[in-house]
């Protein structure tokens, strides 16, 4: 750029001018990049929050706006501590404290509270700004919301605990499964850890397909007593409105059921080919289950001489669940009655 500059002789008159050349290319070149990092600033969807070593808000941008809730013209030459829960507010000294040392800080995992009063979680950047000199006069904070991150990742811990939980549980039911088992030879003792393995696994895949909502017991009843009775068998009768068991639930109810069938087939009706079984439930108060297995047409049914594996079995479980369990051996045949809270 040009700059015309008079130039006169000894007695004053013009004559003439010189042309002072001043090369500006660098200052515009300066000033279109710092107008094109004010555009990033101001357009990113992070937030973008300058501030001076003792706290008070200078820039705020958009990102900054759209996460806290402020309008820059509410926060501008107020504290940083307004969007700082009260509880959290020695973290922006520690931070001041670092700053003026010069230590930039990254990554740092916080919350802070919107206008709203809501809290958000945030990950904070934060680089000292200095002067010409090289003077540290303020710092420059960029926080990135990362509330849908965390909800990730509470949830993924959460869910492997439930799996631990529900894991050491179900081994815990094996465990005692194959430790009470009782046969007269190795084959049958095989058979029979199998079929109660197998009834906790049928619990365990519904509850698993209901990703852990319930089990439908009508479809659990239905399911032991599968291998006994085609579909629509009028042998075999369920009755009984929809109710889900919670995990524990469903599993001591599997092996109840597969106790029972199991029974009938070795003593009960299910060893007579005119055999019956009827299955029927209802709900009191809606948070108690009374359950009714009733057996006919078998055999004459006599109280056993001692308690069996499946009895300890379906007492025991079902207690742990503060479940009531009464068995009625009558002529007729085996009643067995289950009270739970559901």
């Amino acid at each position: 750029m040009a700059f015309p500059t008079p130039f006169y002789d000894r007695s004053g008159a013009l004559v003439g001018a010189v042309n002072v050349l001043v090369d500006v290319s660098e200052r515009q070149r300066a000033e279109r990049i710092a107008r094109r990092l004010a555009a990033i600033v101001e357009s990113s969807d992070d937030a973008i929050v300058s501030k001076d070593l003792n706290g008070i808000i200078e820039t705020w941008n958009k990102g900054a706006e759209r996460l806290f809730g402020y309008l820059a013209e509410e926060v501008i030459g107020k504290s940083i501590t307004i969007i700082i829960p009260l509880e959290r507010q020695h973290e922006e000294v520690d931070i001041l404290d670092r700053i003026r040392r010069g230590e930039p800080i990254d990554h740092f995992e916080t919350q802070r509270r919107r206008k709203d009063g809501s809290l958000v979680y945030v990950s904070l950047s934060v680089s000292p700004v200095t002067d010409e000199t090289g003077k540290i006069i303020g710092a420059s904070k960029i926080a990135r919301d990362i509330t849908e991150q965390k909800r990730r990742e509470q949830q993924i811990s959460l869910l492997a605990r439930e799996a631990d939980h529900r894991t050491n549980n179900l081994l815990a039911v094996a465990q005692a499964t194959v430790h009470l088992t009782q046969a007269g030879s190795a084959a049958e003792l095989k058979k029979t850890i199998e079929g109660r393995l197998r009834a906790l696994a049928n619990a365990h895949g519904m509850m698993a397909q209901s990703r852990w909502a319930g089990a439908d017991l009508h479809q659990l009843v239905a399911m032991e007593l599968s291998p006994y009775f085609r579909d629509g068998d009028p042998r075999a009768q369920i009755d009984g409105p929809k109710v889900l068991l919670r995990p524990e639930m469903a599993q001591a109810m599997a092996m109840a059921v597969h106790e029972l069938a199991t029974n009938a087939v070795k003593y009960g009706a299910l060893s007579a080919s005119g055999g019956r079984v009827h299955v029927q439930w209802s709900l009191e108060g809606g948070s108690k289950l009374r359950l009714s297995w009733k057996e006919a047409g078998g055999p004459a049914v006599k109280v056993p001489s001692r308690e069996g594996f499946g009895t300890r079995a379906i007492t025991r479980m079902l207690g742990q669940l503060d479940g009531k369990v009464k068995f009625r051996w009558q002529e007729e045949g085996l009643t067995c009655d289950i009270v739970v809270a559901i």
